[in-house]
């Protein structure tokens, strides 16, 4: 075995198992298609005016924005420990007086009140949590080249590569730059057409800097991260740059790398930090750098780029989509946004959606810190919301494509911080609530503080623990895998265990219900006051139903805690039931307390609907119409993140029609009203968050493909603007991998490959002509592939009815053996 492949080898089982997943066979495809060499590129004809137009590399680990100036280049780093702040937690020891007050109040109907307590007893404690930040910048001045001609730059997310190339006086140059996987360096290959071409002086520069200075070969900046909010800045990182040229000559010292005259010229940058843990900084990061640039082989540079790209496309190919092309795929790629609603371009919803994908390898990968609210690419010291994980959406939006999407390893860094919060966690419980188990608010950080973040108008959540462990659940329904359900199943359930002894009865119905909390971020009116906090909000009782309903079949699936189950099934039972309001709605709050005309960004009282599986329209129609009128009166265009989770509901809806018309509010240059998509392909709040770019990956893949509510849905959500394409390798639910073609909305190929066995129970939109399955009756009896049994919604007196009109599908199972593929619909061979 060569040196290469044993390389690569050696790093896809180190992922695999830390991920505690698995990947499907790379077996020969059902159908090909030519890859234009366009068609997975950001292109441009003008270097980057300002960070948003800049494009992202990265591997997890070290991330760069790479600027793509003529005479002077910018690569903006990053490194994923480098944060503000030390170990720490933000837990209130005095807390637990004032919620019991507060919980008094509300039981009183004492809104103002409660929320005025609230506000003065309940808000963050030390500090409102660290921010992430940028490690600096390499700078590339090049002499002379003050004029250029042909200009291009782009981003080829099929080998996770940027280029940068342009003329100057009859010379060609050419800049190639990327973070390997394998070797966790980031590179820099300066060429010309011409010999002896290549000038310029590289030099590093960081607000965080402490000392520069140069050894033997190497450029060093020595940093550490800020003080901030009460804590001392306790990480310590170095970045080091070597230079590597064939011909010419090259000198180093405490200003820059000169490179004169040579031919070709390699830079390697590596970035190193004292971080071990949440709680131990005792790395050397200095000679953490210079062991990656000494043992990273970097005297070939091709068998470097050959292993990243290898690495790379491990995890990008295992997905292919095609929605169409045209002739717009050869304009740049800010033109193609601007003229995106103009419909004439379908690919770039495809790019968008691989685009997505490519995000989620670059900035999460086992070993790393989760991705962040700006993924890993930062360029600020306090970048915005800090760029920490904000736990009431965003941070597991980010990783809602990652089962779907056959990415299922890059949980590994978000199932590793929630293992850390059931730790900390156990202090914010204890301390604030009174209660045993684990528990987070909205908000935490790389020290997994788990206190109140931002004030208790908006922090005030206690329930993010609940939506953490719904990944842990999701992961097991994907890969079946027993090991790591048995590892994790002690997390979910010391996160039940918290909400047994924090649940509270509500004096009106006796309902159990959390209490004080807020439904994330939005308000509700008490006479002309706002007010947040509340107590049994439609979120937190959709949180704490999947939660004790997971836990207890997770339970039954390793055959443990029989009376604990018995308690969460009892407990379960008392939670209160989704209610339908005066205006045809889902209510967001125990009370009708909704307004037709909120146009607020957070729907959360419709995770229900996606990413849980509680209401469907097969099931339960007249809850089906509630949530829909829900997103009727809230509206479409909104910040990015939010449109892109408006995606995902529309594809539950079934409406793809209006899933696609969101798809075109955020494929749209960002307005100041708004939000939308930078030139550079990233989702803006505004400013860029990260998790708009993951939930349109996801929200494209709920069209075409759900599994949620007991069967394999395929085509659920199909719009008229995609009437012919081609998807292989989404995942369902039950470890099935989907191949299919479409024409004009019918599927004309459909292979589906099995990687556990069991029941397939699929839902067409049309008759499959195929002896090998029957018609489904009665529940699937794949334990992997069965929806939620939920109680009924209670409705407003006012509401007559609700009607929605489902539409006509077939379901049908069949048996599978593990690891063969099914030939279901083959219209050639009808």
């Amino acid at each position: 075995m060569n040196t290469t492949l044993k390389l690569f080898l050696n790093c896809w089982l180190i992922g695999l198992l830390s991920g505690g997943s698995f990947s499907f066979a790379q077996e020969k495809p059902y159908f090909s298609k030519p890859v234009g060499s366009t068609r997975y590129k950001l292109m441009y004809n003008e270097p980057s005016a300002n960070w948003n137009e800049a494009l992202p590399i990265g591997n997890g680990f070290l991330g760069a924005m790479v600027f793509g100036g003529i005479q002077q280049e910018r690569l903006q780093l990053n490194e994923t420990t480098i944060w503000g702040g030390g170990p720490n937690n933000n837990v209130d020891t005095a807390a637990k007086t004032a919620i019991n007050e507060v919980r008094s109040l509300l039981n009183q109907k004492k809104y103002v009140e409660a929320q005025t307590l609230a506000n003065q007893k309940l808000g963050p404690k030390g500090n409102s949590g660290m921010p992430y930040q940028l490690a600096g910048n390499l700078y590339i001045d090049f002499p002379g080249h003050e004029r250029a001609e042909k200009y291009h730059r782009d981003l080829d997310i099929e080998n996770a590569i940027a280029t940068v190339s342009y003329t100057v006086n009859g010379i060609r140059f050419k800049r190639e730059y990327f973070t390997s996987f394998t070797k966790n360096v980031l590179v820099a290959r300066l060429t010309a057409d011409h010999r002896n071409s290549i000038n310029f002086k590289a030099k590093l520069q960081s607000p965080l800097a402490q000392k520069m200075y140069a050894k033997d070969k190497d450029l060093i900046l020595y940093g550490k991260g800020s003080d901030h909010e009460n804590q001392k800045g306790k990480v310590q990182f170095n970045v080091v740059a070597r230079a590597k040229t064939i011909g010419g000559l090259s000198r180093v010292d405490s200003s820059g790398i000169v490179i004169e005259n040579a031919d070709t010229a390699i830079i390697f940058l590596a970035i190193a930090t004292n971080f071990v843990n949440y709680k131990d900084l005792s790395a050397d990061p200095l000679a953490r750098a210079l062991n990656t640039l000494n043992n990273g082989h970097l005297e070939n540079v091709e068998e470097l780029l050959a292993t990243h790209r290898t690495f790379y496309k491990n995890y990008f190919n295992r997905v292919k989509l095609d929605l169409g092309t045209s002739k717009a795929m050869a304009k740049p790629t800010n033109i193609r946004i601007q003229e995106f609603a103009n419909g004439n371009d379908p690919q770039l919803a495809e790019l968008y959606f691989q685009f997505g994908r490519y995000l989620l390898i670059s900035s999460s990968q086992p070993g790393s810190q989760p991705a962040n609210l700006q993924g890993i690419w930062n360029g600020e010291l306090k970048g915005p919301w800090d760029s920490k994980y904000t736990v009431n959406i965003n941070t597991e939006m980010n990783y809602w494509p990652s089962e779907v999407t056959q990415l299922s390893e890059l949980n590994a860094p978000l199932f590793n911080m929630i293992k850390d919060l059931s730790v900390t966690g156990i202090a914010s419980a204890k301390q604030m609530y009174g209660a045993r188990g684990w528990m987070l608010h909205h908000n935490t950080d790389i020290w997994r503080s788990t206190g109140i973040v931002d004030g208790a108008f908006w922090g005030l959540w206690p329930t993010a623990n609940a939506w953490l462990c719904q990944h842990l659940w999701e992961h097991y329904l994907y890969t079946g895998d027993k090991a790591f359900l048995e590892k994790y199943y002690p997390i979910m359930k010391s996160a039940s265990q918290y909400f047994l002894d924090a649940l509270q009865t509500n004096p009106d119905h006796n309902w159990l219900v959390v209490s004080p909390s807020v439904s994330p971020e939005h308000e509700y009116l008490n006479g002309k006051t706002a007010v947040s906090v509340t107590s049994g909000a439609t979120m937190d009782n959709q949180l704490v139903f999947d939660l004790f309903s997971n836990t207890s079949r997770a339970a039954k699936e390793l055959k443990v805690d029989h009376s604990f189950v018995d308690s969460l099934n009892l407990f379960k039972d008392k939670l209160p039931p989704m209610k339908i309001g005066k205006h045809g709605q889902l209510q967001e709050w125990l009370e009708d307390l909704d307004s037709p005309t909120d146009n607020h960004r957070h729907v959360s009282h419709l995770y229900g609907l996606y990413p849980s599986n509680q209401v469907s329209p097969f099931q339960n129609p007249k809850l089906f119409a509630a949530a829909k009128n829900v997103l009727l009166y809230r509206g479409d265009v909104s910040t990015g993140w939010s449109m892109a989770w408006k995606i995902n509901l529309w594809a539950r809806l079934l409406d793809g029609n209006h899933a696609y018309k969101l798809i075109t509010d955020q494929i749209k240059p960002v307005t100041q009203q708004s939000g939308g998509t930078y030139p550079n392909f990233f989702d803006a709040h505004p400013p860029f968050q990260i998790d708009g770019n993951f939930g349109c990956t996801a929200g494209i893949s709920e069209m075409l493909i759900q599994s949620h509510d007991g069967a394999i849905y395929l085509l659920p959500a199909l719009p008229d603007a995609w009437p012919k394409g081609n998807v292989q390798g989404l995942v369902a639910r039950g470890g099935f991998k989907i191949d299919l073609e479409w024409e004009g909305k019918k599927i004309t190929k459909l292979v589906i490959y099995s990687a556990l066995g069991g029941n397939c129970r699929l839902r067409l939109n049309q008759q499959a002509l195929n002896k090998m399955v029957k018609k489904a009756v009665g529940q699937n009896k794949n334990q992997l592939n069965q929806g939620a049994m939920i109680k009924e919604a209670i409705m407003a007196e006012t509401i007559n009815d609700l009607k929605i009109e489902t539409p006509d599908t077939w379901l049908y199972d069949f048996m599978t053996t593990p690891g063969k593929s099914y030939v279901i619909i083959d219209k050639k061979e009808n």
